[in-house]
């Protein structure tokens, strides 16, 4: 959703965050927008690590991010299932340091920034992260334009592929059997998921089969033809809804199908041939929000992940892990 222009959403954020500590500033900002909502029963997204090691999550971690965090992770979400044990291994090093996360579509978190904060379950919880993590350059592209973000770093690497139903029952072998007549998709919404916005849409569009799959619409947790679902966050929605017979295929990243069969989900992966599975420019980019109250401990947790065990707890979970120059920060170009 965007409750405000981008440029105006961006002004307001930036002008108070040049005054005041970030959370200070959400709080002030609040009444000048509409915050974003995050989809329901989305619990699992939303965590708060205290220092105690202890873990509270959905709105009681919302709730209590901006007092007892002392820094504040808003990730893109398909890592979502790596972060206990990267911010557990980030903790180790950082003992007592509480850490809020929020792993959710970045061009959905992107809007939260515009906005200044959240809505779950009819509350709003206003406030801004410390750093922020997109699959695309692009979105901190439009943080350093706003003045709110200076340098940025890779981090990781990914690869997209197709997700079926365990024994592959409609045999689908490759992207053009996503629009066969007999096969039902759940494809990322191209509205705020970034693995649509910046990489899936575009394999499908040299394929000829965008129109096929979108008939036109970009939208949010809605069927665009009687065979394809838009998800709200396709790394929940997509194995459960193969899993319940819903759907047959739809574009994932490989750590996901990885992940949903590690949870016991009866799935299984296409593997995609470079040109479509994007392994070679698929990027996760990070940086630091600019006049946040936390910038030690954001600039604490940008270091850390380009240690050895950063690295280790994302190849665990399928990721490539960056190159030590992609991990320098470095200036976000023009």
């Amino acid at each position: 959703m965007r409750s405000l222009p981008i440029a105006a959403g961006f002004l307001i954020v930036a002008v108070l965050l040049a005054s005041v500590p970030a959370g200070e500033a959400l709080a002030q900002a609040a009444p000048a927008a509409k915050l974003t909502t995050i989809p329901k029963d989305k619990d699992g997204d939303i965590k708060l690590y205290l220092g105690d090691g202890a873990t509270v999550k959905g709105a009681e971690a919302l709730g209590r991010m901006r007092r007892d965090a002392e820094v504040i992770l808003w990730l893109a979400g398909n890592q979502f299932f790596a972060m206990d044990d990267v911010v557990h291994a980030f903790q180790k090093k950082n003992p007592g340091l509480g850490v809020g996360l929020i792993t959710l579509p970045p061009g959905l978190l992107l809007d939260a920034i515009r906005a200044g904060g959240w809505s779950y379950g009819g509350r709003d919880y206003p406030g801004l992260p410390d750093v922020y993590a997109s699959v695309n350059l692009g979105h901190l592209k439009q943080l350093r334009q706003a003045g709110l973000m200076d340098e940025y770093g890779i981090y990781m690497h990914n690869e997209l592929e197709i997700m079926v139903g365990k024994g592959n029952p409609r045999q689908v072998r490759g992207i053009k059997d996503l629009v066969r007549p007999d096969v039902k998709t759940s494809m990322p919404n191209p509205v705020n998921e970034g693995i649509m916005q910046f990489y899936a849409r575009k394999v499908l569009e040299r394929h000829g089969i965008w129109n096929q799959i979108a008939a036109g619409k970009e939208c949010v947790s809605c069927d665009t033809t009687p065979n394809n679902w838009f998800t709200a966050v396709h790394h929940r929605e997509t194995p459960d809804r193969i899993r319940a017979g819903k759907s047959d295929a739809g574009i994932v990243w490989k750590t996901e199908t990885l992940e949903a069969v590690r949870d016991g989900a009866p799935v299984e992966a296409v593997q995609l041939p470079p040109d479509d599975s994007l392994r070679a420019e698929v990027s996760y980019a990070i940086g630091a929000l600019k006049g946040s109250g936390r910038a030690q401990a954001a600039a604490r947790y940008l270091g850390f992940l380009a240690s050895p065990d950063a690295q280790a707890a994302y190849a665990r979970y399928g990721f490539v892990n960056a190159t030590a120059e992609e991990l320098k920060l470095k200036p976000i170009p023009q």
